[in-house]
């Protein structure tokens, strides 16, 4: 038999639509799907697809179910093939149990999750959470949208969480696992990863608590991060959970669009004002796998990033991911200063009602940005425009629109059509799109006029990318959606990022640092060196660090499959080393197992 809940994320997951539509010619009548039945001679299309409820039922012979019916029904399969052939699509692993085997591998951290929620839940709505439900109260969440979110509060001490598991029978080692506490070089004792924060329990699309973001109550402090989100475990990868689309799923498939926005506050407070399609990402840009997760239930989004230089480098990387997966993105533009959360908070929902209704496509935002910067002012700058432009016309997936998007591009730049698409074709060695950087019309010429970035061999990746944010404070926001505290190895190192991260603008150490951390803080400050192809060596020396944790991961992986007890954990090891692996490889940079090391996490404030 398969579990329950296997099933249930199976059919959560599964695209209804895209399902049958291999076997019948479906179209759009309304917010339902219609065509002629399968199952009977049918002249008149009587058969109807309702995605948002999961079923579909013909008016004619009376058939009726949901997709695993469909496919025993069309195909012939059983109750258990079709669950796997339906789980084997949507990327859920399928294991049948019986007895002797564990019915679900991850289990008690599960079990933590859900207890820890409820924990949570428990002191906001406590005699201790008045201070915080203020706060909620006062960002506009009122206390049955607390509820609907399963809001908490983790309180203001370093054991709260950990002696009321223990309590409860909940081993350290598992809320180890899961992240709910964490360790330092300079405590003997975990201790609670979550202290005075409002915590947001992370869902998975079937509703499942696989992870926590806590935001600080009041001033954080130097050093303190404003957010902080559990660490990847077994149950939770940042870069497959969108927040809120367990909520958002079935309001997007009937709205036909959804709402891409960057933090909790952002989906909670339009949730709170009645707007119910927003979901955000978790602290990363949008992955190709969070991309493919929204193509499931919609195929139009709205990007509501900030709309500064950053945001706006954010919105159009996010554009890109959803291109790739066939949906059709736009950008909303909101006043300089204002996010969805405040914009709602202070207008309403029909105050932001103009910003959506005025968004504009992904490239015809490029091509305003371009123009209002001038690029279109000198060949020299229309050259460094179409680089800019490549991207996008590379990434549409969808052969009418990405016909579109050239042709557009086409007529803006004076580029040819048959140039352009010649650019879009260039793959460098390993298959990935390059820039065109000024091909010349002598073969090779374009390859030998840029001077290749020097070694980064005499400082480390880590320290170089430290120098060089010291010196070019714009680049922190980019090199924190890449990398995180958590993949710097040195821990003095990791300690100036999650400082940096907190306040770009720092000017010196924090007086939470400790003596090593300041230490080197100053030396860089002192460092007269400049670097030469700055933008290069940062980005090689982020994807070094980046490698390099992914490396050390996939070497605890090796550890915990020595010591897995269970077939079902040594697949899910395995499958989640694949995960890595595919992300190591799109990094492509190699270095030798003799480098890696493993990596002792810890928190920078220290506890009692």
């Amino acid at each position: 038999m398969i579990p329950d809940s296997v099933v249930e994320e199976v059919r959560a997951r599964a695209d209804l639509v895209e399902i049958i539509g291999e076997h019948v010619s479906l179209k759009r009548a309304g917010k339902e799907f219609k065509s002629s039945c399968p199952f009977h001679d049918d002249r008149t299309p009587s058969f109807y697809v309702v995605p948002d409820k999961g079923f579909y039922k013909c008016f004619g012979c009376g058939e009726s179910g949901d997709v695993f019916a469909f496919l025993m029904k069309r195909s012939g399969l059983d109750f258990v093939e079709a669950v796997k052939e339906v789980g084997r699509r949507c990327g859920v692993e399928v294991e049948e149990v019986g007895k002797g085997r564990e019915e679900d591998p991850h289990r008690e951290l599960h079990e933590a999750n859900a207890f820890a929620r409820d924990f949570f839940r428990e002191a906001l709505e406590g005699d201790g959470g008045e201070g915080a439900r203020r706060y909620l109260d006062g960002r506009g969440v009122d206390p049955e949208t607390r509820e609907r979110f399963t809001l908490g509060l983790a309180p203001d001490g370093w054991r709260n969480l950990r002696e009321a598991a223990a309590r409860h029978g909940i081993e350290d080692r598992v809320l180890l696992e899961v992240g709910l506490l964490t360790t330092s070089e300079r405590s003997a004792e975990p201790y609670d990863r979550f202290r005075n924060r409002i915590v947001f329990p992370i869902e998975g699309v079937t509703g499942k608590v696989v992870a926590f973001g806590g935001r600080a109550l009041g001033s954080e402090g130097p050093g303190v991060p404003k957010y902080l989100n559990s660490p990847e475990s077994p149950v939770y990868h940042k870069g497959w959970v969108l927040y809120g689309l367990s909520r958002a799923r079935h309001p997007i498939r009937r709205e036909e669009v959804g709402l891409l926005v960057e933090g909790y506050m952002d989906v909670v407070s339009l949730a709170a004002a009645g707007v119910e399609t927003a979901v955000a990402t978790l602290g990363t840009a949008l992955t190709p796998d969070q991309a493919a997760l929204l193509s499931r239930y919609t195929s139009r989004v709205l990007i509501l990033f900030d709309s500064d230089d950053a945001g706006l480098r954010a919105s159009f990387r996010a554009g890109d991911a959803l291109l790739a997966h066939r949906v059709h993105p736009s950008v909303v533009t909101l006043p300089p200063g204002e996010d969805p959360d405040s914009l709602v908070r202070r207008e309403g929902p029909e105050g932001l009602r103009p910003y959506l209704d005025g968004a504009v496509d992904l490239l015809d935002r490029k091509l305003q940005i371009l123009e209002e910067r001038n690029h279109f002012a000198s060949i020299d700058k229309t050259r460094q425009a179409v680089d800019r432009l490549l991207p996008t016309l590379r990434a549409a997936a969808d052969p009418a629109l990405r016909d579109l998007y050239v042709a557009k591009v086409a007529d803006r730049t004076g580029v040819r059509r048959e140039t352009l698409e010649e650019e879009m074709a260039r793959k460098d060695a390993r298959g990935r799109p390059v820039p065109s950087g000024g091909r010349s019309a002598r073969p090779g010429a374009a390859r030998r006029s840029r001077s290749p970035a020097p070694p980064i061999s005499g400082m480390g990746a880590e320290r170089k990318v430290l120098h060089l944010l010291l010196r070019a404070r714009e680049r922190v926001e980019d090199a924190a959606e890449r990398i995180g505290p958590e993949d710097f190895h040195d821990p003095s190192y990791r300690e100036i990022f999650q400082a940096l991260i907190s306040d770009p603008s720092l000017q010196a150490p924090t007086p939470g640092m400790s003596p090593t951390a300041t230490r080197r803080f100053q030396e860089l400050l002192d460092d007269p060196e400049e670097l030469l192809h700055a933008g290069r060596v940062f980005e090689e020396s982020v994807a070094r660090i980046r490698g390099r944790s992914l490396d050390r991961r996939q070497e605890e992986l090796d550890r915990r499959l020595e010591r897995a007890r269970s077939q079902e954990e040594r697949r899910s090891l395995v499958a989640e080393k694949a995960r890595l692996r595919r992300e190591r490889n799109e990094i492509g940079v190699d270095w030798s197992a003799a480098a890696r090391r493993s990596l002792k996490r810890g928190d920078r404030d220290s506890p009692p």
